[in-house]
């Protein structure tokens, strides 16, 4: 029965049947057109005429042999050895071929266009017969519509996909992503969209904002700067789970701190929670790598009185920790179970990869897989672990697919089945091993819509995040068993108290519809409305500050390369920043064939290269450059869709920039305000100093205007000194005063009307006669103020008031003239 599950089963079940329609035929094959090439389908008996079973067949040469069935309009025999020389490289055995040997060749067509060729070859060299024939043009038939229900829903996850990647780029403007995240997301994104062009490397250039020598018109002079990105651990699914926790956080109008410890360091996490203790957060929520190292902590945090929640992985049993949020594990593994002998129905070695065994969603997992196989045909071996280190996993992987014999692959954590994938592909069986795999990250997608993972069973990671917070929110402010209530029981919890456990559930993906899985282009947009929901969700605010504590993984350290170098206008990139325009370029066969950076990529074993512009304003400030080691790798079709993407991206790139300047700006002008406020102090205490110059006199010159800010700081400056010094009087001098007005008087009168409170007179002294002038023609009445002309003539009127007098002597080191 065809169910879409395992296209690659569906066509070496065709291939089997093609061989045994033909008397004494031994060999067979299914390829079809990929771009100017074929590639293999499927095939049967190839390994005679290879050098090993593990040789790779996935490249079967140009097809051109499909212009002449299209020609022909009908099947076709050619001599075998000529057909293997052309179609299948690496065959050194071409003498184990028998003389006379030819190859029936059967048009598989879709929709009136031939796509691909079924190949079976006929030892004694005689043309079938015309049931024979007819028997391989219904085999063709069915491996056409095969094969056209596969590009169907493949063309429907590639456009949700694309949605998928725009729609992030669009977030990453809001949400002032930095540039090496965006070119990551960027490189992935487009991976996972365009799967046929393999694109090896996709790196960003951009035009620096100054020429490197010469005048800024000279574009020679300009400088380059050119940004990697090395591909590292998948990150997405806890980018995921970190967005959902966010969004619950705005929603409800409170604050998540969210902090990553690196993946397997149970230390960190440890550390992380004794200082939420010690800070006296609301609430914790966290993914335990070690449950067990993590509990002593975890108890000391319910003891200080803040809640716990567990995120992806249970806590140990009996735990302090009042709930877990997260898959039910046990069920996942018994999904992957029943997908796993839907794949393998005869049975076969199932190997398995895993983070830590010792972990207990791990663990479940595992479980529940060995206890629903047991008793089938399928032999699941001992798991082994990559410990959070992904080019050991890449290494336990290849070496089970070389060695151990395995049929199919189970890839219990997010990584794990991408570490399947990579081997499955390396070594030629890819679609042929059964890969099983957890989580949709970037790359699981491509691994999925290419054929080399058949199912994937997808957590809700957004969801456990977002979940976990507003669970907190409510054990915080309404109580913790009042938010708990009505919550089911983790099955299997003991202890002191039972364990609470919000299920998030799980999505059995699959890359076409069947009666157990969802088609991965329906789940792709389930997925965006599922957060659109969230995004959009109402939730009652908190009146009260609440700060929790959100602890993930993070799976690995980020690796980000800026390099610099002058712009080349006889390079590719030189081109295309200067006509604004893409370009597709042959690095063999191309007029760009000496350009640098053709000849740097061509020496990397590159075939293709691709510029697109980033625009702004008509202009290209910078390209997306891409690089893939197949011949005629990118379309038309193809490059549209980078432009789309880079569209999006040159928009994200200048907010960044406008951002980033915009920062830079205020922090100068923070800057330049902290300095002036410091001048200002300055000159205010200068303005308005308070000089003691005999005992209970003091003198308080002012320089430039008195306003009401200045005169509350006068009055509360001179009130402070009477007070400290029991001064008298006080000689206030306004012979520096910009303008001594009515305004201004009035200020002074204040501060004489406090000083009297006090005990204390103020004299005026210094007022200019264009002041005098001034005060007369607007009626200033100085009421019972105090007036004397100078400084001098003041003091000694507060000499007066005080019993103090002056006396003038002669120095006795002064001679009489």
């Amino acid at each position: 029965m065809v169910t879409g599950l395992d296209l690659h089963a569906t066509l070496h079940r065709i291939v089997m049947e093609a061989v045994g329609t033909l008397p004494a035929a031994q060999r067979g094959s299914l390829l079809a057109r990929d771009g100017e090439q074929l590639v293999y389908k499927a095939s049967v008996g190839l390994a005679g005429v290879l050098a090993s079973p593990q040789d790779v067949v996935g490249d079967a040469g140009p097809a051109a042999v499909i212009a002449t069935l299209d020609a022909e309009d009908s099947a076709r025999v050619m001599a075998a050895a000529d057909w293997y020389r052309e179609h299948l490289p690496g065959a050194p055995a071409l003498h184990l071929v028998p003389a006379g040997a030819v190859v029936v060749l059967t048009p598989v067509r879709v929709q009136g266009q031939t796509i691909g060729v079924l190949a079976v070859e006929q030892p004694d060299g005689q043309a079938p017969s015309r049931e024979r024939w007819a028997r391989l043009r219904a085999l063709a038939e069915s491996a056409g519509a095969a094969l056209e229900r596969r590009e169907l829903y493949n063309d429907k996850a590639r456009s949700a996909q694309e949605v998928r990647v725009l729609e992030a780029v669009l977030s990453a403007v809001a949400a002032q992503t930095s540039l090496h995240e965006l070119i990551e997301m960027i490189s992935k994104g487009i991976k996972s969209v365009q799967l046929r062009p393999q694109w090896r490397s996709v790196h960003l250039v951009l035009l620096g904002d100054a020429p490197s020598g010469g005048s800024r018109g000279d574009a020679a002079a300009r400088e380059l700067r050119i940004y990697r990105v090395r591909p590292r651990a998948p990150l997405s699914f806890w980018n995921n789970m970190h967005d959902g926790a966010v969004v619950a956080a705005r929603n409800l109008g409170i604050h998540v701190d969210v902090r990553n410890a690196l993946g397997g360091n149970a230390a960190e996490q440890r550390a992380l929670l004794e200082d939420a203790i010690n800070r006296g957060v609301h609430g914790i929520a966290l993914v335990p790598l070690n449950p067990e190292v993590l509990e002593p902590a975890i108890g000391r945090a319910v003891q200080a009185g803040i809640p716990v929640v567990t995120i992806d992985t249970p806590p140990v049993e009996g735990s302090c920790a009042q709930a877990y949020i997260g898959t039910d594990n046990v069920v996942a593994g018994r999904l992957a179970a029943e997908m796993m002998a839907r794949l393998l129905p005869g049975g076969g070695k199932v190997g398995a990869l895993t983070f830590w065994e010792s972990a207990i969603n791990s663990r479940e997992r595992i479980e529940a897989f060995r206890a629903t196989v047991s008793g089938t045909p399928l032999d699941f071996l001992p798991p082994d672990e990559d410990r959070f280190d992904c080019e050991r996993g890449m290494r336990l992987a290849r070496e089970a697919v070389q060695t151990g014999g395995i049929a199919g692959a189970l890839g219990v954590c997010a990584e794990n089945g991408l570490a399947w994938g990579a081997a499955a592909r390396a070594l030629g069986r890819a679609g042929e091993l059964k890969i099983v795999a957890f989580d949709l990250l970037t790359d699981t997608l491509a691994l999925l819509r290419e054929g080399t993972i058949h199912a994937a069973l997808v957590q809700r990671e957004h969801e456990m995040g977002y979940r976990a917070v507003q669970l907190l929110h409510g054990m915080a402010s309404k109580g913790v068993e009042a938010a708990l209530a009505g919550l089911p029981t983790r099955a299997g919890s003991g202890g002191g108290s039972a364990l609470r456990f919000i299920d998030t559930g799980i999505d059995v993906v699959t890359i076409e519809r069947t009666p157990w899985s969802l088609p991965l282009s329906d789940y792709l947009a389930l997925d965006t409305n599922r957060k659109a929901a969230k995004r959009r969700e109402q939730l009652p605010h908190d009146s009260h500050a609440m700060d929790l504590l959100f602890i993930t993984v993070d799976a690995g350290e980020e690796w980000f390369r800026e390099e610099r170098a002058p712009l080349d206008a006889r390079s590719m990139v030189g081109r295309v920043l200067s006509t604004a325009r893409s370009m597709i370029v042959d690095t063999h066969s191309s007029e760009l064939h000496d350009a640098p950076d053709v000849v740097e990529a061509r020496g990397k074993g590159g075939h293709t290269l691709v510029g697109v512009p980033l625009l702004a304003g008509g202009s290209a400030f910078g390209a997306l450059v891409l690089e893939s080691e197949r011949r005629a790798a990118c379309s038309l079709d193809d490059l549209t869709m980078i432009e789309r993407v880079a569209d999006t991206m040159a928009v994200a790139i200048q907010n960044e920039r406008l951002v980033r300047r915009i920062t830079e700006r205020t922090v100068e002008l923070e800057q330049a305000n902290r300095h002036q406020e410091s001048l200002l102090d300055t000159i205010l205490e200068l303005s308005s100093p308070v000089v003691p110059i005999a005992q209970s006199i003091l003198v308080m010159p002012i320089v430039g205007t008195m306003d009401a800010q200045r005169s509350g700081r006068f009055i509360e400056s001179m009130l402070q000194d009477i007070t400290e010094r029991h001064a008298r009087v006080v000689l206030v001098d306004v012979t520096g005063m910009a303008v001594v007005d009515a305004a201004s008087v009035e200020h002074l009168l204040r501060a004489a009307r406090a000083a009297r409170l006090l005990g204390a007179e103020v004299v005026l002294v210094g007022i200019r006669p264009d002041a005098a002038r001034l005060m007369v023609e607007q009626g200033v009445d100085l009421g019972s103020v105090v007036t004397r002309s100078t400084l001098e003539l003041g003091f000694g009127y507060a000499l007066s008031k005080t019993g103090g007098q002056i006396v003038y002597r002669r120095s006795p080191h002064l001679q009489p003239f």
